[in-house]
């Protein structure tokens, strides 16, 4: 019997977008993409293995889960029991500070979380790039999660290569305000989304060669960092993953009417000489890309139209870490 470890794993928000798998199974994307790690949502994990139990147990936010996400759980504590040669099933208790499924990112943290805790608990002690190989089967953008700041997470050729590296630290004047518009679980899954866009938008194509160049890009831009380039290039590729969508069929759309609204005041603030960019995931939920200087500035200004629960600010988060017990 091992003994439990608890792992934190911050959530990550895609600046290059990933949408779209070439494998489904082992979730090797299309394209490769870059995030900033956040540091005001994130997962807090524990794995605990136990020889006298009879089946995993997964409770998440202290409710025990139903058999489904258990068993997606365990076909991915499976990787590490495989790896390590260990059969005990496990106690698995992880609690989000991130709202589940609503376009925030859960997932990513959750996973990358889960990884971490299940690599102390075996005694695998894997390399950071062996980790975000392990995390990304459970979750593409987990694989980002690993590390803190700015991630590229490559596609690579196999399931060998395709991991995440750190690009920049980010502790510099750069941070997030996310506009939570709808904290509901989406209707349409970022799986479904994903192969419903992949299958039948004839845009398709179009995204996934402007993507290659928009990474080279942000990359530039990042190295010297040049926040307006860096923000434009986020805002432009963030709309042409949702104009990939719309041009799916039937079409997708995870905006609300608030989506909207938030895009607009994002615009008249830069026109005013404050800058900043907008994006958009799988969901309703806007996320400000802006110096952390300005992040104040800028609630303030959606304070008229939002309530203040539904704005967060963030700085840049860290690499996963270990909770002491």
């Amino acid at each position: 019997m091992s003994n439990e470890k608890k792992v934190r794993a911050y959530t990550n928000i895609a600046l290059i977008k990933y949408w779209g798998k070439r494998d489904d199974q082992l979730i090797l994307p299309t394209s490769s993409s870059l995030s900033l790690t956040l540091d005001a949502f994130y997962t807090e994990t524990s794995v605990s293995f136990d020889d006298s139990l009879e089946k995993d147990a997964f409770y998440l936010n202290e409710t025990v889960q139903d058999e489904a996400a258990t068993q997606k759980v365990s076909r991915f504590l499976n990787l590490f029991r495989e790896q390590s040669g260990m059969k005990a099933p496990a106690i698995i208790k992880s609690t989000n500070y991130v709202p589940t499924a609503a376009g925030l990112a859960s997932s990513a943290s959750g996973m990358a979380a889960l990884a971490g805790a299940a690599n102390l608990a075996t005694g695998l002690n894997l390399s950071p790039q062996e980790l975000s190989i392990f995390a990304r089967q459970g979750s593409g953008s987990a694989t980002r999660s690993i590390y803190g700041g700015f991630v590229e997470w490559q596609k690579g050729t196999s399931s060998s290569d395709s991991y995440a590296v750190k690009v920049d630290d980010a502790n510099w004047d750069i941070g997030m305000v996310v506009v939570v518009v709808n904290k509901k679980q989406k209707e349409l899954s970022s799986r479904e989304g994903m192969k419903l866009t992949v299958a039948t938008s004839p845009f398709y194509q179009g995204w996934i060669d402007s993507t290659a160049v928009d990474l080279v890009n942000i990359k530039n831009a990042i190295n010297d960092r040049d926040f307006e380039q860096i923000g434009a290039i986020t805002e432009s590729n963030g709309m042409k993953m949702h104009g990939t969508m719309l041009g799916a069929n039937p079409p997708i759309s995870y905006w609300e009417p608030d989506s909207v609204l938030a895009m607009q005041l994002v615009r008249q603030l830069r026109k005013k000489g404050i800058p900043c960019y907008f994006t958009m995931d799988a969901g309703p939920n806007v996320k400000v890309l802006c110096r952390l200087s300005d992040s104040e500035k800028i609630k303030t200004a959606f304070l008229d139209y939002f309530n203040e629960d539904q704005l967060i600010i963030s700085g840049p988060g860290s690499d996963l870490k270990e909770i002491t017990l």
